[in-house]
């Protein structure tokens, strides 16, 4: 056997090795315990060698949740090969931007996608290897290889080639504005700074063989229900493998808060990790409506949109005893810590809050959040924007600094103000969206609300609203910035209000400022 490093593959191997009949994943119909799944693993790896791709080839997975997601993202791990996240909701013009910008040799690919893989591979020569995993679809495509197919002729044994902590971790991530970037990391710092680092909360284990003391102790289960083409949803999912839990994913093609809690009674999830309110809003509604026995479930956690503090009450009341883990976090920073009873984040070790000068400003002050030690490379192709967000202060020390302000507070914590790239500026005021928006969603006749800035004769930009009702309210502008007054300065209170059907969130949860920012502009225009 070779000597194990800090690798992906590697670490799940540790785990699979100190439990492998214990269940590891559970999505849809399909269960597989840690050594099912990493057979399954196995093969693909094999199957991928044998198609002749090699080490630091990137594979496209283009699929909804599945095991076969999973599986595909562990076998490339296993190979070398660096697995590439694939937005199922994108139009071919941005799947043929992927392709391209990353590089793919390879795809996996559910069928029903079929006819957006043929519409960009003819202008993609390097994309030479499809694997196609079966879906409700009938869509076919030629010299493409049958996923299962592929798998049925290969080994399941473990015969790999050395593997190093400096192999490739990337994600794609679209960001607030312009078009995907990936961003790419060693092994190594990713495990360390965003999947837990073998000690969820504390400094990361210094040998990976220590991973194998996690199953030790009783498996946590966890019900994940973010999708596996964004960070977090991957995330997540390695925090529960590298703890020896069970990973129940959630694999329905709409979110459907309803058998999300019926799972939960079902599997006795002791977890549940979601994104911001777009998610938590609809489980809370239907804990209210319904009738459902989820006493296992102790902690609620979510990651990359946080929660309003209407939708943490409505929760913690519903739910005895539950703990909400609201924490930040960014594809280019990790994973941050978690929100205080107060509302504001402790600074982990080797984060801190940055000025234009590149040192940490002082009590009271606000700067950029900032990130040092276990970072990313950069963005995959585009030396501009990784000179833009990875720096060296003047003591020679490279930090992140993905564009989120903060402030530091007096007891050494800090408030998060949210991301520049959205911020309002307003007759010189800035007004941070985030903010505005969780005052707005505490409003009874709110369901959900997305603030931008609108063009402003005065004072260049002035504060918008674009919110959706609960079923049977109704809202006028007085009335939001009446209830606004109570919590926030008067620079921060909407003066307009765009009433819709319904606001989009990205499949991750995170509000579409883009399509808010048009949806305003179009109503307000005279």
């Amino acid at each position: 056997m070779t000597q194990r490093v800090f690798n992906l593959a590697d670490l799940f191997e540790v785990v699979v090795d100190a439990c492998p009949d214990r269940l590891a994943l559970i999505a849809g119909e399909v269960r597989l315990t840690y050594r099912q799944l990493d057979e399954r693993a196995n093969r693909v790896a094999h199957a991928f060698a044998t198609a002749g791709l090699g080490p630091g080839d990137h594979i496209g997975i283009y699929s909804r949740n599945r095991a076969e997601w999973l599986e595909a993202m562990i076998g490339a791990f296993k190979a070398r090969m660096v697995p590439i996240n694939i937005n199922y909701r994108y139009v071919e013009d941005e799947l043929r931007y992927i392709v391209d910008n990353a590089d793919l040799a390879g795809l996996v690919v559910e069928r029903g996608y079929l006819p957006k893989v043929a519409a960009v591979r003819d202008g993609a020569s390097a994309l030479a290897h499809v694997f196609v995993v079966a879906d409700e679809h009938d869509d076919k495509l030629d010299g493409t290889i049958d996923y299962e197919a592929a798998l049925a002729n290969e080994s399941g044994a473990r015969d790999f080639e050395q593997r190093s902590p400096e192999d490739r971790y990337m994600v794609y991530t679209g960001g607030t504005t312009g078009f995907p970037k990936g961003v790419e990391w060693r092994s190594h710092d990713i495990f360390c700074s965003a999947m837990g680092g073998g000690n969820f909360g504390g400094e990361p284990i210094e040998n990976p063989e220590l991973l194998a003391g996690k199953a030790e102790g009783a498996p946590l289960v966890q019900m994940l229900t973010t999708p596996l083409m964004h960070g977090n949803g991957q995330w997540v999912t390695w925090i529960t493998l590298f703890s020896a839990g069970t990973a129940i994913m959630w694999t329905g093609h709409r979110y459907d808060p309803v058998e999300i809690l019926r799972t939960i009674e079902r599997e006795g999830a002791v977890t549940m990790m979601l994104v911001g309110d777009a998610m938590a809003r609809p489980i809370a509604d239907e804990l209210e409506r319904g009738s459902y026995n989820v006493e296992t479930l102790k902690v609620i956690g979510s990651g990359g949109a946080l929660l309003s503090p209407s939708v943490k009450a409505q929760l913690v009341r519903l739910i005895p005893g539950l703990y909400i883990s609201d924490s930040f976090g960014a594809s280019e920073f990790g994973a941050g810590s978690s929100q205080t009873p107060g509302g504001r984040f402790p600074l982990k070790p080797k984060t801190a809050v940055l000025g234009e000068d590149l040192r940490p400003v002082g009590v009271g002050e606000s700067g950029r959040l900032a990130r040092t030690g276990y970072i990313p490379i950069g963005y995959y192709k585009d030396p501009v924007k990784t000179a833009e967000t990875f720096h060296v202060d003047p003591d020679g020390v490279r930090w992140v600094i993905p564009g989120d302000f903060a402030r530091v507070e007096d007891d050494g914590d800090v408030t998060l103000l949210g991301r520049g790239s959205v911020c309002i500026n307003t007759g010189g005021e800035k007004v941070f969206p985030e903010e505005v928006e969780g005052v707005l969603k505490a409003h009874a006749a709110v369901y959900d609300a997305v603030v931008v800035g609108v063009p402003d004769a005065r004072f260049g930009e002035r504060v918008a609203a674009v919110v959706s009702l609960r079923e049977g309210h109704t809202l006028t502008t007085d009335d939001l910035a009446e209830h606004a007054r109570d919590h926030i300065a008067g620079y921060k209170v909407p003066r307009d209000l765009v009433v819709v059907d319904e606001v989009p969130r990205t499949p991750a949860g995170k509000p579409d400022y883009r399509w808010a920012k048009t949806t305003a502009a179009a109503a307000l225009t005279p």
